[in-house]
């Protein structure tokens, strides 16, 4: 393989590390002479860049592979060349994917979150980084919090490949990812919840997760199912766009620039928690403070006046939800975990951990800087907006490049909060089953309390623990119905082509609780603080709150999707408590239509053999 000579960028920052950029891999179109660019970024730093093709051009290369970044925090500018290869035809796929595993490196040094897929690697690394100015060591996707942007377009195969990079024994070693929200229809083994579909991956070693979205499109995420490593820091947004989406006239910008994760983040590790988990700080994009920290940079969402911006707002929460809105600006609701809604106007939502929604700012206010506010909330514990934490800055272009001038402490009134029961998806559908509570083929009562001790949930009065064989290799091993499948009391059975309604009372300690069912989108019948139901036109969605006491929170769900999908709370520490359950969809089917591969077979062995401090053969 021979590659042309790359061109590095040069450039300063007054003495400054590069930081807040964004990365990118991509063709770039052939040049036929030298061409010298260079441009000044409101963070003072000056981009260099030479491109060029070799003085002989043979007919064998393709148009050069280039790395890219956008250089600023305040401005939104053209993309710069970084780094540029010419390739023969033979060795592009392997230049493409060197420079993907390079821009998430550059990533990481400079504090920016890449962007990558469907087509790429997912290296999964121990950084020290200190986001809220506390160091600690984490657990990372391609080295950056949040991890990489993945991205695709409706009907996209994905291919990511991930690898087990991981040395930190204090934390966890194995690791399995969850793509959250994809149906994974046909391929179960890739959904990725540790000993549920598959046994994890451990260090030095890679798995592919290859699937098909189908036709799913919108806000979705990933994070780590194994143990309660995703609170160390592996998750990140996942977005599917599509070309044809109905609501593509309310807005002028959909990009990567316009998703917004709300994260906790603990000064512990995941491994080592206290008796009652509580998060240090919030983190809008990567970036906050901490009570009591450092005054490091917040997080700048930029904008231009008279402009539109659909924003995808993604709770990557271990624990609290978040009030979040945007000082001086409503927004439009137009789309909920991949359901397309009927547009609603509100000023603020409550977005729970593992939530997602789409909302339309229109940036019509004068040019001036806001506060975005991330307020987050548990049982026990209510943030504020004192020594300016659960800030971000929403920048106009032209308005200074400083903070918001008015003080975030100051009482402000929600006129306009979301009520879930106000969302309807814009396309009509019919709720399965009969339109009356327990009307469904299957009902199935979820009732979760905490034991005694207060050490563990338990739903049905058991307390999920993992098997140690996964429950899918269980199934593909000979196990016909759920009695057969461990861990015994948490697995329950559903026969294909029924309607399927869940209730989950209210009021268990540590609520209000996020609940998520893997591999299936449900209709909320009955939402929390509501006692009447909607059979008519309810909201979809994945993960949905279950409430107080007196709450009894109703969702139904049709089996048209073979495989064991886990149920579960998504505040993290309570699953790793207990507060979980399997559903086993049409088992007899499971092996016909989710056919596994080599490389799955091999994970339980090599996990065990890491275990037992072997090597396999």
């Amino acid at each position: 393989m021979r590659l042309s000579t790359p061109y590095l960028i040069t450039g300063s920052a007054a003495g400054r590390p590069l930081t807040s950029h964004q990365w990118t891999v991509s063709p770039f179109p052939a040049r036929s002479e030298p061409v010298r660019r260079r441009a000044r970024s409101a963070d003072g730093i000056v981009p260099e860049v030479l491109m060029r093709r070799p003085k002989r051009v043979s007919t064998n290369l393709l148009p050069p592979v280039s790395v890219v970044y956008n250089p600023s925090p305040w401005v939104d500018p053209l993309p710069k060349v970084v780094l540029i290869w010419y390739c023969s035809f033979s060795s592009y796929p392997f230049v493409m994917s060197q420079l993907r595993s390079l821009a998430l490196l550059l990533a990481a040094i400079t504090g920016s979150i890449a962007t990558v897929g469907p087509d790429t690697t997912l290296p999964i690394v121990n950084v020290n980084i200190s986001p809220d100015g506390f160091p600690r060591p984490a657990t990372l996707a391609g080295g950056t919090f949040p991890g990489p942007l993945i991205q695709g377009t409706k009907g996209t195969e994905f291919s990511i490949n991930v690898i087990d990079q991981l040395t930190d024994p204090s934390m966890d070693l194995g690791t399995s990812i969850h793509w959250h929200g994809i149906f994974q229809n046909h391929t179960n083994f890739v959904d990725g919840p540790a000993f549920v579909t598959q046994c994890p991956l451990v260090p030095n070693e890679s798995f592919l997760y290859q699937f098909n979205a189908f036709s799913q499109a919108g806000t979705f995420w990933y994070h780590s199912h194994f143990n309660n490593q995703y609170c160390d820091g592996l998750r990140g947004a996942f977005i599917i766009y599509d070309p044809d989406d109905p609501h593509q006239s309310l807005y002028d910008i959909d990009n990567d620039d316009t998703v917004i994760t709300l994260a906790d983040w603990y000064h512990y590790l995941s491994t080592n928690p206290p008796a009652i988990p509580s998060f240090n700080s919030t983190l809008i994009n990567g970036k906050g403070r901490f009570p009591g920290g450092p005054d490091v940079p917040l997080a700048i969402v930029n904008v231009q006046q008279g402009k539109r911006y659909r924003f995808r707002l993604v709770s990557i929460s271990c624990e609290p939800s978040f009030t979040f809105s945007i000082d001086g600006h409503q927004m439009t609701v137009i789309e909920v975990e991949g359901t397309n809604v009927q547009s609603l106007i509100i000023d603020s939502l409550e977005i729970l951990a593992g939530q997602r929604y789409s909302v339309v700012v229109n940036a019509n206010q004068p040019v001036d800087n806001y506060w975005i506010r991330a307020l987050p909330k548990t049982q026990i514990r209510t943030g504020n907006f004192s020594d300016l934490n659960n800030l971000a800055v929403f920048h106009y272009a032209g308005a200074p490049d400083a903070n918001p001038t008015v003080d975030p402490t100051a009482n402000i009134t929600s006129k306009l909060p979301l009520v879930e029961t106000n969302l309807h998806p814009l396309t009509p559908s019919t709720v399965p089953g009969k339109p009356v509570p327990g009307g469904a083929d299957i009902n199935i009562n979820l009732d979760v309390v905490i034991n005694d001790a207060r050490t563990a949930f338990l739903v049905n009065g058991v307390a999920f623990q993992p098997p140690t064989v996964p429950v899918l290799l269980q199934i593909l091993s000979g196990a016909k119905n759920a009695s057969q499948l461990l861990p015994t009391g948490s697995i329950y059975g559903l026969q294909p082509n029924q309607s399927v309604e869940l209730t989950i009372p209210g009021g268990a300690i540590g609520g209000p609780h996020p609940v998520h069912l893997h591999g299936h989108a449900f209709y909320v019948v009955r939402s929390a603080g509501n006692s009447s139901y909607n059979f008519v036109d309810p909201i979809i969605r994945d993960v949905v709150s279950i409430g107080n006491t007196g709450d009894n929170v109703t969702i139904r769900f049709f089996t048209d999707n073979p495989g064991p999908w886990f149920f579960h709370c998504h505040i993290d520490w309570h699953l790793g408590a207990g507060f979980a359950a399997i559903f086993a969809e049409d088992v007899l089917d499971v092996q016909s239509q989710d056919p596994t591969n080599d490389a799955w077979a091999k994970l339980c062995p090599i996990y065990n053999a890491f275990l037992n401090g072997t090597s396999y053969a």
